[in-house]
């Protein structure tokens, strides 16, 4: 598939001023490097109601961070649906405030409040410390959905490549949990749904596309030092069944090295009774999603994410 113009003109400039591969950093750098991304390709801030820190509480008493947006036509008092949002990051970069803009938009959009969730990255924190804290974040908004003022019954999981990731893993972990209220949607963006893989996207879009062979090796080594890829945890797509899962809505970019594991992943949940919207960009590279200042096609593809979460999580 050929590169969109854009996308095209993104890389070449990225090449043109030299600028360093994540594999060719250490951790701090190319947490910066992220950062500085993210901030420079996206749309300016819309307003929201309100941005509240919420801390969340661990059993070792440590404390985990997020923040919870609730759209700006939200009125006091309002109960709203809830949509828990994971950032990307390959595990190891990204944080809430980088994906600061995205929550705004998808609370807006699709006018639910969004919780986005600050968990532990790798090598600091390897497998399966976030995949745990993404799971305590429903839980606890669940058990608090008075204090958040949340629906409780219309609660959605959403984010991108390894926030895709986990969303997947909590999605099934909590499908096969007794007495807590169904998951009513997810939202996965371009997400990581298995470690190793030998599918053709891997091989074509291996270099020069944003998201290379040896970066993600980079990310795999510090989030799985003790080689945890067989787990279901780590690569949903190694669940012994998909069957049950909430519907879902899946965003892919035509040039990233994990769209053919998308692809199997959604057609193999659809084959056990999974409803899937497919959402795909073609000529988009991967990370796009959150780069709306630059790219047309990431406002597109928010706008449509957040008219399935609204569809979804509505009252009727």
């Amino acid at each position: 598939m050929a590169l969109d113009p854009k996308a095209r003109g993104l890389l070449d400039m990225v090449q043109r001023v030299g600028v360093p591969r994540f594999h060719e950093l250490d951790v701090s750098q190319a947490r910066r490097a992220s950062e500085k991304l993210l901030f420079a390709f996206r749309p300016d801030a819309p307003p929201v109601a309100s941005v509240t820190e919420v801390p969340i509480g661990r059993r070792d008493g440590s404390v985990l961070m997020a923040r919870l947006y609730r759209p700006l036509q939200a009125k006091s008092g309002q109960v709203l649906p809830l949509l828990v949002f994971y950032h990307g990051g390959g595990w190891c970069v990204g944080d809430v405030p980088s994906y600061d803009v995205v929550c705004r938009e998808l609370a807006n959009e699709a006018g639910c409040a969004v919780l986005s969730v600050e968990y532990r990255l790798a090598p600091e924190h390897p497998f399966p410390a976030a995949f745990d804290d993404a799971l305590l974040a429903p839980d606890w908004a669940i058990d608090h959905a008075d204090l958040l003022e949340v629906d409780p019954d219309r609660v959605a999981l959403g984010g991108d490549s390894a926030g895709g990731n986990l969303l997947l893993g909590v999605a099934l972990a909590w499908r096969d949990r007794a007495g807590v209220p169904p998951l009513r949607y997810l939202a996965a963006i371009y997400p990581c749904t298995e470690i190793h893989s030998t599918r053709p996207s891997r091989e074509t879009y291996a270099d020069g596309y944003f998201l290379d062979r040896a970066t993600l090796q980079w990310f795999f080594e510090r989030y799985l030092p003790n080689g945890e890829s067989e787990d279901w945890r780590a690569s949903p797509m190694r669940a012994s069944s998909l069957a049950g899962l909430p519907p879902m809505t899946l965003v892919t970019a035509g040039c990233d090295p994990l769209t053919d594991d998308c692809l199997a992943f959604a057609e193999r949940a659809q084959a056990e009774g999974v409803t899937v919207r497919h959402h795909a960009y073609d000529g988009m590279v991967h990370g796009f999603f959150t780069l709306g200042g630059y790219f047309p096609q990431a406002n597109v593809a928010v706008a449509q994410v957040a008219a399935d979460l609204a569809e979804a999580l509505s009252l009727t």
